[in-house]
């Protein structure tokens, strides 16, 4: 492994190479063992990592009761608009419900701000075995983790739970719920393997330590790091989520040559990004993109992966473009909001360029030093297609209420952004 730079300080800063036939593709930064001070020091250059890409199947809905319930507002009104259970289970859409503890209740008190159920239907609902003046309501929807294998804690001192809609509309009240609280899941990907490997001294002690059972061993077995892409030039940027943790389980001479390993690694429980990423982060292999409106040939998951991408590779060195600027906007393919994110993206800083990723990241590049200082003109061709897609309703993909182009006129505006629609 060679530092061409000689930044023994930072790992990012450096310029990777190696005398193979083949590139480094993936610098691991991080640390080995439990320190109790961790640093970020180079593990590894690999040529691959299988297990860090993966295509996942759709999260599954999930199932839920609301025990001894005293519906209101919406929730009311959905059941009231139901058949009865003698006509046998209807569905009716909800939405978005959130969970928290009455005022009173210790867990409130405590801290516990609850948990919130994303895209709910009302399956069916029935006279409370306990209570029969009030009602089990079954229903189906996602519990708003961030992570399909994050678990959901329950307060131990929960006595009931209070019920509301967006914008704090109440919804009633319930004594319990199941199906929402569980222990955390396994890792959809239960091993990553670093390919073509060339492990720095602190991965190689966890390597020596891979046979070792103790509780000790398998402290110097643990691998916690962050995966940056590393280009032709051996320049390399931090993925946006790419991270590799877990526990050493093996490691043999690899197959693209003796003088490198592959190293088996026990994953921790964490989704794995879209297998298709890897090939967006390819388009960045040899410099920034070059042609305007790559990303619009993906779907809406990988306009967000791209948008990541962008990100990662943002300089921050680079100035603002002065006041007054006019940027023209590519309107023909924001057919969603992540295609409006990647097409100002491309509007303020040129092909493959970030200007936010979603409404908080948007406001902050607004802002300033992300390259374009305000006021400036945003001239947005083929508007047509945001108005027709760009509309209110509840956004099954992201499973929250839509960005419109309202919105982002607002914002825009607020922030003395002139915009131009044609």
């Amino acid at each position: 492994m060679t530092d061409r730079l000689g930044r023994a300080d930072d790992p990012w800063q450096r310029r990777w190479t190696w005398d193979r036939r083949f590139p480094p593709r993936w610098l691991l930064v991080g640390f080995t063992g439990t320190p109790q001070f961790p640093g970020d020091d180079a593990l590894a250059l690999c040529a691959g990592i299988d297990g860090l890409f993966v295509d996942l199947p759709p999260r599954p809905r999930e199932r839920f009761t609301l025990l001894g319930c005293m519906p209101d507002g919406v929730l009311a009104s959905v059941l009231n608009s139901m058949p009865s259970n003698t006509a046998g289970p209807g569905r009716a859409w909800l939405g978005n419900l959130w969970l928290s503890a009455r005022p009173d209740d210790p867990a409130a008190r405590r801290g516990w701000i609850g948990e919130q159920l994303l895209d709910v239907t009302v399956l069916d609902h029935r006279p409370s075995r306990t209570s029969p003046q009030h009602l089990d309501i079954d229903l189906e929807g996602l519990v708003d983790v961030h992570d399909r294998t994050d678990g959901v804690t329950r307060p131990d001192d929960i006595t009931g739970l209070v019920l509301s809609g967006p914008d704090d509309a109440p919804c009633g009240v319930c004594a319990d719920i199941t199906g929402l609280f569980r222990e955390p899941a396994g890792p959809p990907v239960p091993h990553i393997t670093l390919v073509g490997c060339r492990p720095e001294p602190p991965l190689m002690t966890a390597i020596a330590a891979a046979h070792q059972t103790t509780k000790a061993g398998l402290r110097r077995r643990r691998v916690s790091a962050d995966v940056g892409a590393v280009a032709a030039d051996g320049s390399t940027v931090r993925l946006v989520d790419g991270i590799v943790s877990g526990t050493v389980l093996s490691s043999v001479p690899s197959t693209l040559g003796s003088d490198v390993l592959d190293v088996t690694i026990a994953s921790d429980a964490r989704e794995p990004r879209p297998a298709a990423t890897r090939d967006i982060l390819d388009l960045w292999f040899t410099g920034r993109p070059t042609k305007r409106n790559l990303w619009a040939r993906y779907d809406r998951t990988l306009r967000h992966e791209w948008a990541g991408v962008a990100l990662a590779h943002h300089r921050h060195s680079t100035p603002d473009q002065q006041a007054g600027t006019a940027f023209h906007l590519d309107g023909r393919f924001v057919t969603d909001i992540e295609g409006f994110y990647c097409g100002i993206g491309e509007a303020i800083n040129g092909p493959g360029g970030y200007f936010g990723w979603n409404l908080d990241a948007l406001d902050d590049c607004l802002s300033g030093e992300w390259g374009a200082a305000a006021p400036f003109r945003l001239v947005w061709h083929n508007s047509t297609v945001a108005r027709r897609h760009l509309i209110a309703g509840h956004d099954r993909h992201r499973h929250l209420p839509a960005v419109i182009l309202d919105t982002l006129l607002e914002m825009l505006t607020a922030h003395g952004i002139a915009v131009e629609l044609r």
